[in-house]
């Protein structure tokens, strides 16, 4: 069967392995019920087993009643207002946010050699989503976030360098989401939560 994007749907939220054993449980019961012959059934399964995103579990499941796809998969980010994002530039040297300070929907840090360090950890973060564009020569990158927030780090693009991120990918209602863009050419970037270790954080 041909696997087309459904208007509508959410083609960048990537799904995870326990997505796809939930929409193969429910061709599963389909069968069961006389809904779909076992041919059917086989190549609804190669389509969900080689799912990737959201999108692409609406072919095999849509026609079938039951629990709707947004129920089954978790919710999409919210969308960042428009309008312009702050720039912070750097060059040679260390370009840091850290303690307390404000941080605005979007975010763009240029940055040549130079390192950067953006800590969100003390800041009021008054959006749900964060978008942050990162346009990085030979320098390292460290974005340290919240315990309870998630990042996406799939959109930014890497040279000759290494983009890490060591937080949860899909987010979650109520809590802080970032989404990590643009393209780094030999620097590294790294996604982390906080350490602590004997009272301190770092």
């Amino acid at each position: 069967m041909s696997v087309q994007p459904h208007p509508g749907d959410r083609p960048r939220l990537r799904i995870s392995d326990a997505d796809r054993e939930r929409a193969a449980a429910r061709l599963h019961e389909a069968i069961g019920e006389g809904r779909i012959t076992m041919a059917e059934l086989e190549d609804r399964l190669a389509v969900v087993y080689a799912a990737r995103y959201a999108a692409d579990l609406v072919p095999p499941l849509e026609d079938l009643p039951g629990e709707p796809l947004d129920v089954m998969l978790p919710p999409p980010p919210l969308s960042t207002p428009v309008g312009p994002p702050l720039v912070l530039r750097g060059g040679m040297g260390t370009l840091r946010r850290t303690g307390a300070w404000s941080v605005p929907a979007r975010l763009r840090v240029q940055s040549t050699v130079g390192t950067v360090l953006l800590d969100f950890c003390d800041a009021t973060l008054s959006h749900p989503v964060i978008e942050v564009e990162l346009e990085l020569g030979a320098g390292a990158a460290r974005l340290l976030v919240p315990d309870d927030a998630t990042a996406d780090v799939d959109d930014l693009v890497s040279g000759m360098g290494s983009v890490r991120s060591r937080v949860p990918i899909l987010p979650l209602a109520g809590h802080p989401h970032f989404r990590i863009y643009g393209r780094t050419g030999m620097g590294s970037v790294l996604v982390r939560r906080r350490f602590h270790f004997a009272g301190r954080a770092f």
